[in-house]
Parts: C-alpha cells; structure tokens; sequence
C-alpha cells in the first residue's frame, strides 16, 4: 500500500467506532488508513427529530457515496441496511463478520417486552419495530423517538416523577434498539432483553457493515477484499433481496433473519421474512432453504457465485410474501 486511505464516515459515535473497526482490520492487514468525517443531512434531521420513515432511503449513506465517487474519501463504511437495494456498479463492496442482528430492550427496571406495565411508552420509530410490538403487546404506545445511542437509552425510565419532560431523560418506560450498536459502543449491558426473533424480526442485514470502494481503484479493492466474510455477506444478500423482490425501502414494515445451518448441513442457508401491518393485526411470513457453497467463487472474485445463490434465495421468499398479500400489507402500512 503506497497511500494512506481515507474511510469516510458519519462523526455519530455509532459510526466511528464502527468505521474504526474497519480502519484496525485494514491496518491489521498491512495497509495504512485514517478516518475522514462527512456530514449528512440525516444528522440534521436526527437533531430535529424528524421519524426517518418521513425522511427517505439512503439518508445517512447518499453524501457517503457521493464522497467515495467525487474522491473526497476512498472507503466507505455504511450500516448495509440502510443503503438502497439495487447495487451500485460504481463500487464494489464487501462485508466484514456480522454481528448479532436482534432487537434489544432497554427498560427501566430490566423489565422484558412482556413485563412492562399496561399502557407503558415504548420509544422507537421504526414502523418494522412498531407493527411487531403492537402484535405482541397491544396494550403499549410507541413513541417516535430520534438521537444517538446514549440520549435514546435515556429515555428509559418510570416516567412518573415530577422532573420528568415530555421527550427528556426518562420519560419512556423502555426504548427499542439493534443489538448490534449496543453491543460495538460497548453498551450492551444495558439491555433487559435480547428479544426473539418471533417477536421483532430484525431488518434485511441489520447487524452488518457494507464497506465500499471505487470499482476502479484497484489499490483499494485489493486492500478491502481481505475483510470480507462470505457467510455474513451471503446473509445480508439473501435478506436484502427480499426487500428488491417487495420494491419495498428501508424503512417498510418488512423483517428478514437467515442462518446457516451447522455439521452436515452446514451450507444450508435459511431465510425467513415477513411484513407486518402497522396497527400488529396482521402478520404474513414465509421461509425458503437453499444450498450455498460459500468455496464456489466462479471466474470473477469479485462477483462469486455464491452470491448469485443468495440473491435468489431471497427472491424466492420474496415471491413467496407477494403471493400471500405482502403487497397489500406493506402499502395499508405506510405511514400518514
């Protein structure tokens, strides 16, 4: 390596000491890398508070690319379930090992999902989040809430005493969060609860980087190549192209989880999903197998043929959801 990279990244906490992690495993590998700070306008809209349902896809990872594409940076580090679905021939992209994609609850006294009292405020935003939580506890309200990870478990409290201000510290009897960014800020033992995938499927690739470079940067791409994990990328392919199939964004009421299995049938990939109507009456979910023999890479490394296996499997259970109503459940539950 003959330069110093640049890894763009969001100056969020989350962000860095996610884009760090990358930038260590880099280093590790012999190259030299630093990272570089991009604003987006999803964090001006984080401080506003603005529900990112009402903001659109690709908020936090657009100005990241455009960065990447204009040279301003010659890595990118984004949550994968936050970039748009169709892949972007100007870059090549490769997935580092995944990390736990579940929910978590953070509640004031490590009360579980189902413990919480009658009527108890539950803070998240997402309409994936809020459709599941009302099909398992009707009873609760979601409230829409935005920030970082730290003002977001914050929230968490009895809500009763005087002090307590409407959108303040401890005005929430528990927030819902990924797993994931408590577990890489070094949070995680704040969490009540680990909650089931059967209770809230986590979102297509949640738990999962997506680090980019220019397809034709050929020092970079050789750089990134030795971080990618194929199980984790396989997972996040499958998931997402559940989403393409549904032509659903993002922020839809859709939920993805693939495992692969272990021993024998250790190249078995499976992939369920779901959509959930907003109001948590209805809930459509289908499942699908596949082989997938992550040592088949085919004649472009860059594009390995377990990919394509993936990708198809996630089609599959995407038709699948169309066939049984997905369409209908997805579109009644677009928020107002």
């Amino acid at each position: 390596m003959t330069r110093t990279l640049l890894i763009g990244t969001r100056a969020s906490a989350l962000a860095s000491t996610q884009t760090g992690m990358v930038r260590d495993a880099l280093v590790d590998n012999g190259a030299t890398a630093d990272l570089h700070f991009v604003h987006t306008p999803g964090d001006a809209s984080q401080k506003a508070q603005t529900p990112v349902s009402r903001i659109g896809v690709g908020v936090f990872t657009e100005t990241l690319r455009n960065a990447l594409a204009a040279g301003e940076c010659d890595v990118a580090v984004h949550s994968f379930k936050d970039l748009p679905t169709a892949p972007d021939p100007r870059f090549i992209a490769v997935v580092p090992p995944r990390v736990d994609p579940r929910e978590v609850l953070v509640s004031h006294g490590n009360l579980t999902l189902r413990e919480l009292p009658t009527g108890a405020k539950i803070g998240t935003g997402a309409p994936r989040r809020v459709s599941q939580i009302r099909a398992v506890r009707p009873d609760v309200e979601c409230i829409s809430i935005r920030g970082n990870i730290d003002t977001r478990m914050g929230r968490a409290g009895d809500g009763t005493t005087s002090t307590v201000v409407e959108g303040g510290p401890g005005d929430l009897a528990a927030v819902v969060l990924a797993r994931a960014g408590l577990e890489r800020v070094g949070h995680l033992d704040h969490a009540a609860e680990t909650v089931a995938v059967t209770d809230i499927m986590p979102a297509p690739a949640q738990g999962a980087l997506c680090v980019e470079v220019r397809a034709d940067d050929a020092e970079a791409v050789a750089a990134v190549l030795g971080l990618d994990d194929p199980a984790s990328h396989a997972r996040a392919v499958a998931e997402r192209g559940v989403l393409a199939t549904l032509e659903a964004g993002c922020t839809a009421p859709v939920g993805a989880y693939s495992e692969f299995g272990t021993a024998e049938d250790a190249a078995i990939l499976t992939l369920q999903a779901g959509a959930f109507a907003l109001d948590g009456s209805t809930r459509v979910v289908r499942e699908a197998s596949v082989t997938v023999d992550l040592s088949d890479v085919g004649a472009d490394p860059l594009h390995p043929r377990w990919r394509d296996a993936a990708r198809e499997l996630g089609r599959t259970v995407g038709q699948k959801l169309l066939d049984a109503g997905a369409a209908e459940v997805i579109a009644a539950s677009v928020p107002e």
